[in-house]
Order: C-alpha cells, then structure tokens, then sequence
C-alpha cells in the first residue's frame, strides 16, 4: 500500500525536517522556546528525523520493556546505566514510572494488549480494531502518583492488514523530535515485525501521527549539522527521550 499525497498521507520525514529547518530559520520559536509541529503526520521511513541513533540504548530499552518492570532497576541492568531524564524527571523516588511500553501492550495487568490484537487480526484480517492502547483515563492522576511525573506519551497504535503486510498508524500525544521520535520508532517497528512474525505478514508501513512534534533548544544545532550528525547519548539533563517531563 502506497501512500501519496492527496490521498491521506501527504508528509514523508523529509518534509518534516524541512519543515523544521524552515521554522528555524524563519525564527518562528514558540513561547516555550521550541519549534512545534501541531497535528504532525508522516510516513516513518527513515530512523531519524535530526541525529543518529545509540543502538545499544535502543536495544537495551527494548530489553528492559519485555522484562515488563516499572522499576528503573531493570533498565540499569540492561543498559549499565539510567538516563538522568528517567531517574530526575519521571521516576520517583523508589525508581517507579509508568512508560515501560512491553508492559502496556503484553502485561495482562494492563489488558493483555498486544495478545488481543494478535487474535483480532488472525480471526478478522479486515477489521479495524486492532489497536495497542497505551494510555488511558486515569493518566490525568496517574502520572503523579507517589511522587512520579511520568504521563504516557503515546496514545495508541493501530496496525491493519492490507494485502501481504501489516501496517501501523502510530499516534502520539507528545513526542520530542530528537530522543523521543528515534527510541520510539525503534520500539513501534519492533512490535510491528514481532506482530508480523506471528501472524504471518510482511512489514508495512508505519503512519506516525505526533498531536505535538517538537525540537527543544537544546537540539537547535541539529539542525544545521548533517542529518545523522552524533548526539550526546550520556544525556546528563537530557535522558533518553521526551517522557512528559517537560509537558507543562
């Protein structure tokens, strides 16, 4: 299925970055001091919209989801270290969060998700209701609990047969451009081949839908360096990506 424009889907990542770079240069900053897309929706084709991907962070995170923890602990084994982001801005003080994306698709505490929507597809390829939710109700409250400030940034994902592929439609309520868009597309396009795998499917396309896709400042020099330009991944007030605590 090909997406083109006039048809649903007219931004690839390249518009998004051109976008961007124009928004920049324009000196069109919002009062928070960030360049924002509102309503952003592209194909996610390429790993990165500004700087190159940590493969080790990427893989340990993806580790640390499926051991389903809550707990920053587990992602310290698997990682060697926790990003300052996690530990300063989200968690609280016993290293409790929210944002293990493996326990809000697998954990049957949190519905059972991924398993529901494996079953949806294999008894009803055409259906439409094939959709990991992440968030939910009571993350108005939840995300402070006991001193957390961790309020879930994706929405939901909904993945559709279409032929010999499974595509998903990622939609994100907040999602930094950097951190946040590299780390979480390295975990959507894990789900997506697990799904795949089980099912009996090829790959298809990933829709990536962010209410606000946003730059921080502190990326601004991304922006005239080359697209996978190295970023500073020991992150010491940065972290791994947006996880809300800058969501004022």
């Amino acid at each position: 299925m090909e997406y083109r424009k006039g048809s649903g889907m007219a931004n690839t990542v390249k518009d998004i970055r051109t976008a961007f770079i124009d928004m920049y240069r324009d000196k069109e900053i919002q009062p928070d001091g960030n360049l924002e897309i509102i309503g952003a929706s592209f194909l996610a084709t390429e790993p990165t919209i500004f700087g190159k991907p940590n493969r080790e962070y990427q893989e340990a995170e993806v580790r640390w989801y499926d051991t389903l923890s809550l707990n920053l602990k587990e992602l310290e084994k698997e990682y060697g270290k926790v990003p300052v982001i996690w530990k300063k801005y989200a968690a609280n003080s016993k290293g409790d969060i929210n944002s293990n994306y493996g326990y809000l698709v697998y954990s049957a505490l949190n519905g059972t998700q991924y398993e529901y929507v494996l079953q949806e597809l294999k008894q009803n390829p055409k259906s439409r209701r094939a959709t990991m939710v992440y968030t939910n109700p009571s993350m108005h409250t939840q995300y402070r609990e006991h001193g957390k400030n961790d309020f879930v940034c994706t929405n939901a994902v909904t993945y559709y047969v279409k032929g010999t592929l499974i595509h998903a439609v990622v939609q994100m309520r907040s999602n930094d451009a950097v951190f946040g868009y590299i780390n979480d597309l390295f975990w959507q396009r894990t789900v997506l081949r697990r799904l795949c795998k089980d099912l009996g499917y090829e790959e298809g396309q990933i829709v990536w839908q962010a209410q606000s896709l946003h730059v921080y400042p502190r990326h601004f020099h991304l922006i005239d360096l080359p697209i996978e330009a190295p970023i500073d991944y020991e992150l010491e007030d940065m972290g791994a990506y947006d996880i809300g605590a800058y969501d004022d």
